[in-house]
């Protein structure tokens, strides 16, 4: 028997504790309604992708001009490719056509936009003037300001807060529930391919490897946490309730900053700033608010893994 469309709506959910409200109310539903309407025509999840990637870009360009209708169509199409976003992956769990260069895309097509977001306000602003310096325009302090949002701040404020996402997830529902992965692994994948054949797919996996790395350096107490889970319970299943309830309550406050330091609040900052021709508004909230947010998650994940560690190492069990 076929799934209803709320059926396969609330089976695209990974878990209430960490969906964002906007996304369960409007992203979700017409990114699956796309991917029922892209199924039917057999269109593959890799075109969605490549074609968000386009939307995105275009956004970025659009948001380059000062005018209002440029804009408003810089935030249609910015909508528009986080709704690809979405149906790319229920079209690929809906077919079953996950593949490799699927993950490739899907990874790379967030990043394209974004960079092409803040080239353009760098480019929109460099002849403009820095408001209340009396005519002093911004020049090459709005590239070096957009490069510190994008590359210092944006960058790895996005990537620990899907990694603390996953690490819920796992405490949660286990490996089948979750997206974690480890550098090891990803290493040893990457190490097992011949070059012959598999020139994109070792090139992934290096540089995925990498990103997991740097996830890992920054959360040392998580990884002591880690390890001693996954050696006590390799199947993440036989982890004891009492300890997934015991994790949940503690990262469970956190989930709210995951949130915001990820696509809709960045979007909806752009929009508004944009809109209101105060683009250079986005960056500096990005090197300020989003800063505080980050390293408040960052040390509070960090403080009551090591609280578990501790108390693992005073009573020898958890």
């Amino acid at each position: 028997m076929k799934q209803s469309f709320n059926e396969l709506l609330k089976a695209s959910f990974k878990s209430e504790d960490t969906e964002e409200w906007l996304d369960v109310h409007f992203t979700r539903p017409i990114g699956l309604a796309f991917a029922l309407f892209w199924e039917k025509l057999g269109v593959h999840p890799n075109a969605i992708t490549i074609l968000s990637i386009f939307l995105g870009v275009g956004a970025g360009y659009m948001f380059y001009f000062p005018d209002l209708e440029h804009n408003i169509y810089g935030v249609l199409l910015l909508m528009f490719a986080n709704f690809c976003d979405s149906t790319d992956g229920q079209l690929a769990r809906l077919t079953g056509k996950k593949t490799l260069i699927g993950r490739v895309l899907d990874g790379f097509s967030g990043d394209l936009w974004f960079f092409a977001i803040y080239l353009a306000i760098a480019l929109r602003l460099f002849a403009e003037p820095v408001p209340f310096l009396g005519g002093v325009n911004w020049g090459w302090s709005i590239v070096v300001l957009c490069c510190i949002a994008g590359f210092l701040c944006h960058s790895p404020q996005s990537s620990l807060a899907d990694y603390y996402r996953q690490i819920h997830l796992y405490f949660l529902l286990g490996k089948k529930g979750s997206e974690l992965d480890d550098s090891e692994s990803q290493r040893t994948i990457y190490d097992s391919m011949p070059w012959k054949g598999n020139f994109w797919a070792k090139m992934f996996y290096i540089n995925y490897s990498n990103y997991c790395r740097s996830q890992e350096k920054r959360t040392p107490e998580f990884q002591k946490l880690y390890k001693t889970v996954r050696q006590r319970w390799p199947n993440a299943d036989d982890m004891p309730q009492p300890l997934r309830d015991e994790f949940r309550r503690l990262s469970l406050p956190l989930m709210k900053y995951t949130n915001l330091l990820t696509f809709n609040s960045r979007a909806i900052l752009i929009y508004i700033t944009c809109l209101a021709n105060v683009p250079y508004v986005y960056p500096l909230v990005e090197m300020t608010v989003f800063v505080v947010m980050y390293r408040h998650m960052h040390s509070s994940h960090e403080a009551f893994c090591k609280k578990l560690n501790d108390k693992k190492n005073e009573h020898h069990s958890f």
